[in-house]
């Protein structure tokens, strides 16, 4: 955290000016920082996907949750550099799916690069959530072959469609509180692949769906199976949407730098301990079937987010003598390759 107050510190007071000079052609007073612009809020611009970036999101000292752009050389703090520069830019990655804005982004890169913008030391970074206002959070389950054999369940003729909602949304690094153990009991882990929605899909063809795509990242559907199976008539939706049910991270990648979202090795740990490793290879509706079905019954729009099912390994398909459900302490890595290892603690 001190790097970063350091960085913006030093690139408000003694940078800002010469950078401000260098980008607008005009000397500036060395010790004045220029009032920050209206970023991000009313970008009427053309909707433009984000390509080329990785992308995470940073908890500032005063609790906002911004966009940062990684880079090999450090993290790019979004919000510093825009104020600086008085750059028209998203600061959330919720405001640069549903603005289109790829445009202010790329000029952020741009000038970090151009002016030689010191970059943020990632490992001093307190994480934000990457979606806190997405417009859809939608869920497949029972997506992958292994995984219904192991809970010896059919494989689903199409893709069973399930929601979560905004409350459920969690950061990286996050500890996730557990509900008193008189609510429940049978916590269990599911990795999983995000989609990220880029452009507005209805009624699409699979053979075009991934041309919809923003992009993907490493997501959690955390899941209380006595809430979610035991309860008379099934109650899915408590079983897999109290607060924080949802940890996404750390970054979101670009469509672009994903070669192929349905052959990528996925992976849990807890407390060290390998549970999942699988592919979504073995996805029994790939990519582009979810989201072709998807759109058929709802308009997807820029900034919804799909959950794509998980792979075999959980608690739950374990014989109940081998059944030991998480509990508070324990630590939770999930991983899907190209898109970082996404980590919790259970509280």
């Amino acid at each position: 955290m001190s790097s970063r107050r350091q960085f913006i510190q030093s690139l408000s007071v003694s940078g800002v000016s010469m950078l401000a000079a260098s980008a607008l052609g005009a000397a500036a007073p060395a010790a004045a920082a220029p009032a920050a612009p209206a970023a991000g809020t009313g970008y009427t611009g053309p909707h433009r996907m984000v390509r080329g970036h990785k992308l995470l999101s940073i908890k500032q000292s005063d609790g906002a949750e911004t966009l940062g752009i990684v880079t090999e050389q450090g993290v790019i703090d979004v919000r510093a550099v825009a104020r600086a520069m008085q750059i028209e830019a998203p600061l959330t990655l919720d405001q640069l799916l549903q603005e289109g804005n790829a445009v202010g982004l790329n000029a952020i890169a741009d000038v970090a690069d151009s002016s030689g913008v010191a970059r943020l030391d990632e490992s001093t970074i307190t994480h934000g959530r990457l979606f806190a206002t997405p417009g859809k959070i939608i869920c497949v389950g029972l997506n992958y072959r292994a995984h219904a054999d192991e809970i010896k369940m059919a494989h689903p003729r199409v893709p069973p469609l399930f929601s979560k909602y905004n409350n459920s949304l969690a950061e990286h690094n996050c500890v996730l509180k557990l509900p008193p153990q008189d609510i429940a009991i049978k916590h269990d882990y599911e990795t999983e692949l995000l989609i990220v929605i880029g452009m507005p899909m209805r009624n699409v063809d699979a053979a075009d769906a991934l041309d919809y795509v923003a992009g993907y990242c490493t997501a959690h559907d955390f899941s209380t199976r006595d809430l979610q199976l035991e309860r008379p008539g099934g109650q899915w939706m408590i079983g897999k949407t109290l607060d924080q049910y949802a940890p996404i991270g750390p970054y979101f990648v670009s469509a672009d730098l994903v070669d192929d979202p349905n052959d990528l090795r996925i992976k849990t740990w807890v407390n060290g301990e390998l549970r999942q490793d699988s592919s979504t290879a073995d996805f029994i509706h790939n990519t582009q079937e979810m989201l072709a079905y998807i759109s058929k019954f709802w308009t997807l729009e820029p900034g919804d987010i799909v959950f794509t099912g998980t792979p075999q390994g959980v608690i739950a398909g374990m014989p109940k003598e081998r059944q030991v459900w998480l509990k508070p302490g324990d630590v939770v890595v999930s991983s899907v390759e190209s898109l970082g290892e996404l980590k919790f603690t259970l509280g």
